[in-house]
C-alpha cells in the first residue's frame, strides 16, 4: 500500500490534505492541455479561414459535430478506465491498476483502428444526410477522410492521459500537447500556404500532430517504475476490467454521443440558413469549444478526486470535492463566457474578415456564453457520481434533458421563429432542465452511496 502511495513529482495527493489548491493544480493544466487539443481544430478552421476562404471554412467546421459523434463513445469509454484506475490507485491494489491500464490501452488501440473504418466509408454518407451544401461536401468529405486515418494515435494518446489523470499527473499531457500542438500549427501553414493544399493539408497537420503526442505520451507510461507502467507483453483484453470500465465509460460515451447527435441536427439546422450562417456558426463554436474544454477540465478533475476518494473510504471528502468544483466552475464560466461575449467580434475576426460572417457569429456567442455557468453545473452532477461508479442513470437523466429539450425545440420551437436567436436559445433551456433532473438524481444516489460505505475514521 505504501509502495504505491508515495508520490513522483507529477502526481498529486487527492486524499488528503487542502483541496480547492490541488483542484486548481490538476485543472489547471488539463485545461491547457485541452485548449491545445481544441487548437488543433482552431488552427485549422483560422488558416482555411485567412487563406483558402469561407467555403472551405465551412467544410471544415460543418464536420466537427459529426466528427464528436462518431468519436465520442470511445473517448467516453476512457473516462471508465480513468475512474477504475483511480479508485485502484487509491486502494494500493497495484496488480488490479496494472490490468487495467493494459486492458484500457489495448481496447484504445481496437478501437482506433475501427474508427479508421468508419471515417472512409461513413464520412461522405453522413454530410449527406446532414444536408451538408453541394459547394462544401467535397472538401468536408476529404477532411474528415484524413482526419479519421489519426484516430488510433488519437485514442492511444486519450486513453494514455486518462491513465495519467487517473494518478493526478496532468502536467506531462500538457507539455506533449505543447510540442504537439507547435508542430500541428507550423505544418497547417506550410501545407496550405506554400503548397496550397486546402483543406487536406489541415487534415495531414492533425494526423502529424496526433501522432507525435500520441508517441510521447506512450513514452511517457514506458518508461514509468509504477504500478501503472506498459509492457507490450501485458496488453491484451481482460474482460473482468474491460466490463468494469464498461460499466462506467459507456454510459458517458453513449451520452456524449447522443447530445453530439442533438448538436448534428442544430448543425442541420444551420445549415439551411447557407454557407454565411454554417461559417459564422463554425467559428463561434470553436470559440465556445474552448470555453467547454475549460470547464469540462474541472469536471474531470471532479470525477477523478471524487473517484479515488470513494477508493479511500473517504465520503466527507467527496461532498468537499463537489462544493469546491462548483465554485470553480461557476468562476471560470462567468469569466471566460463574459469575456467571450463582450471580445466576440474581435475573436471572430481571427477566423474570418468577412463582415456578415462575424455578424452571424457574434449572434450566436450572445445566446451561448453568458449562459454557460449553466452548462458547467450540469455536468459537474454527473462527473461526480461517475467518480462513485454510477454513470447510467446520470446519462439517461442527461438524454432526456438535454437531447430531449432541443429535438423538442429545433422541431417544435424553431420553426414557429427561425431565427438565430431562437435556435440557440435551446442551449441555456436545455441546461436547466438537466440541471433539475441531474440534482434530483444525486441526492438519491448519495445517500445510498453513503450508507453502504464503511464509517469514516476521525
Amino acid at each position: 500500500m505504501e509502495a504505491v502511495q508515495k508520490k513522483n513529482k507529477y502526481e498529486i495527493d487527492m486524499c488528503n490534505g487542502t483541496i480547492m489548491d490541488k483542484l486548481i493544480s490538476f485543472a489547471l493544466p488539463l485545461m491547457v492541455s485541452s485548449i491545445l487539443q481544441l487548437l488543433f481544430n482552431a488552427v485549422d478552421i483560422i488558416v482555411v479561414g485567412r487563406f483558402t476562404g469561407s467555403q472551405a471554412l465551412a467544410a471544415v467546421g460543418s464536420t466537427t459535430a459529426l466528427i464528436n459523434m462518431f468519436v465520442n463513445l470511445f473517448i467516453g469509454v476512457s473516462l471508465g478506465a480513468n475512474v477504475l484506475s483511480a479508485r485502484f490507485y487509491a486502494a494500493g491494489k497495484e496488480r488490479e491498476m496494472s490490468e487495467t491500464v493494459h486492458t484500457a490501452m489495448t481496447f484504445a488501440l481496437i478501437s482506433g483502428i475501427v474508427m479508421v473504418f468508419v471515417g472512409l466509408f461513413c464520412a461522405r454518407i453522413s454530410l449527406e444526410w446532414m444536408d451538408t451544401p453541394a459547394d462544401v461536401i467535397d472538401q468536408a468529405a476529404l477532411y474528415m477522410k484524413i482526419y479519421f486515418c489519426g484516430m488510433p494515435f488519437f485514442m492511444l494518446y486519450n486513453y494514455g492521459a486518462a491513465i495519467l489523470r487517473a494518478v493526478g499527473d496532468t502536467k506531462r499531457p500538457l507539455l506533449f500537447l505543447i510540442i504537439s500542438g507547435a508542430v500541428n500549427a507550423a505544418l497547417n501553414l506550410f501545407l496550405v500556404i506554400v503548397f496550397s493544399m486546402g483543406v487536406a493539408g489541415v487534415a495531414i497537420a492533425t494526423v502529424f500532430s496526433q501522432i507525435i503526442s500520441c508517441v510521447l505520451v506512450l513514452g511517457c507510461l514506458f518508461g514509468t517504475d509504477s504500478c501503472y507502467r506498459l509492457q507490450i507483453t501485458k496488453l491484451g483484453i481482460q474482460w473482468e476490467y474491460l466490463l468494469q470500465i464498461f460499466q462506467v465509460g459507456v454510459p458517458a460515451g453513449i451520452q456524449s454521443v447522443v447530445i453530439n447527435f442533438s448538436n448534428v441536427l442544430l448543425q442541420s439546422s444551420v445549415n439551411s440558413f447557407g454557407s454565411i450562417a454554417m461559417a459564422g456558426y463554425t467559428a463561434a463554436n470553436n470559440i465556445f469549444g474552448f470555453l467547454f474544454v475549460s470547464i469540462n477540465s474541472i469536471t474531470q478533475a471532479c470525477m477523478s478526486f471524487t473517484s479515488q476518494n470513494y477508493g479511500a473510504g473517504k465520503k466527507k471528502r467527496m461532498d468537499r470535492v463537489l462544493v469546491d468544483c462548483m465554485i470553480l466552475s461557476v468562476i471560470v464560466a462567468v469569466t471566460l463566457g463574459g469575456g467571450a461575449n463582450l471580445f466576440g467580434p474581435q475573436l471572430l475576426h481571427i477566423y474570418t474578415t468577412e463582415a456578415d460572417v462575424i455578424a452571424c457569429g457574434t449572434e450566436i456567442l450572445l445566446y451561448t456564453t453568458l449562459t454557460y455557468f449553466l452548462c458547467g453545473i450540469m455536468d459537474l452532477i454527473p462527473g461526480a457520481l461517475r467518480g462513485m461508479g454510477h454513470s447510467a442513470v446520470p446519462m439517461i437523466l442527461s438524454i432526456i434533458g438535454t437531447v430531449g429539450t432541443r429535438i423538442f425545440w429545433i422541431y417544435g420551437v424553431f420553426p414557429m421563429h427561425r431565427s438565430l436567436m431562437v435556435l440557440f436559445l435551446s442551449y441555456p433551456a436545455s441546461w436547466t432542465v438537466t440541471i433539475l433532473l441531474q440534482a434530483v438524481c444525486f441526492y438519491f444516489v448519495r445517500q445510498k452511496v453513503h450508507s453502504t460505505m464503511p464509517q469514516e475514521e476521525t
